[in-house]
């Protein structure tokens, strides 16, 4: 995470949010203390609960204790997409256990990426991903809890496999960055789209198209922390405080009350979540 830029100034703040994803330990969160401190900070500017999310076996337990350290932090385990081929039986039996937990508040991030392979040494292949997509779906209706979903690149696959097996009761669409087409597509099927600081770039305008389509019931928001850094501050350290930059900025952009959209994300976000 290139840190080349001080980290952004607390905003003014914006009450009630919830931050619908981030990563508490790869904002350097290691223990109950880190965690305080982290959450503590997020607090003062309104963010008062936050969904620290993980991507391979180790951030899921980590995610987990941080949920059962602090009452303001919830879990959501899973295997990202990229790494889908470390899904052995163990792994899969130590996952659905951290999904069970009762903190745990979704099965994910989980999903499709077609821009990593043939890129990244090590990532999962196609084929790979959707065996895996496909297990944490099943996973997710089990254990009746949402599916929170990663996707790059793979809007017609991804919305084929979610047909073919059958959704969970809800789908969550994390930093939603596809165009209104997808927007559209996923509102249809009563999808939740999350919306993080890339809604604030200057050039994502086909993502600016696609926010204005999203119901206040099916739009929640997050920072995917410490990374998509909201406008004008890319470069710098992302942290769960800085989500009221990222809501001002959705707002603008959706012609609305910054104070009716946090109240409006918070609240699909606790029906969402169950929280």
């Amino acid at each position: 995470m290139p840190r080349d830029r001080p980290a952004p100034d607390l905003p003014e703040p914006l009450a009630p949010l919830i931050d619908s994803h981030t990563h508490l330990d790869a904002c350097g969160a290691t223990d109950a203390a880190s965690v305080a401190e982290i959450v503590d900070r997020a607090e003062r500017v309104g963010v008062g609960r936050v969904v620290t999310v993980a991507d391979d076996l180790a951030a899921a337990r980590f995610a987990v204790d941080a949920a059962n350290w602090d009452p303001r932090v919830y879990a959501a385990t899973a295997i990202h997409p990229t790494r889908a081929n470390v899904l052995d039986d163990a792994t899969k039996a130590e996952i659905e256990r951290l999904a069970g937990d009762p903190r745990t508040v979704a099965v994910g991030e989980t999903g499709l990426d077609y821009y990593w392979p043939g890129k990244l040494e090590g990532c999962a292949t196609v084929e790979e991903q959707v065996e895996g997509f496909r297990w944490h779906i099943d996973l997710a209706k089990r254990l009746r809890k949402p599916l929170m979903i990663h996707n790059r690149e793979a809007d017609h696959d991804l919305l084929a496999v979610l047909l073919d097996e059958g959704a969970p009761e809800t789908v969550i669409f994390h930093c939603f960055s596809s165009d209104a087409n997808m927007a559209m597509a996923c509102v249809e099927e009563g999808y939740v789209l999350s919306f993080s600081g890339t809604v604030s770039f200057r050039n994502a305008r086909e993502l600016h198209e696609a926010a204005k389509l999203v119901p206040d019931d099916q739009l929640i928001v997050e920072t995917d922390a410490p990374f998509l850094t909201p406008h004008p501050f890319r470069g710098a350290p992302n942290e769960p405080y800085c989500l009221p930059y990222t809501v001002r900025a959705l707002a603008h952009t959706r012609g609305q009350d910054p104070l009716e959209l946090a109240q409006a994300s918070t609240a699909t976000a606790r029906r969402v979540y169950r929280i």
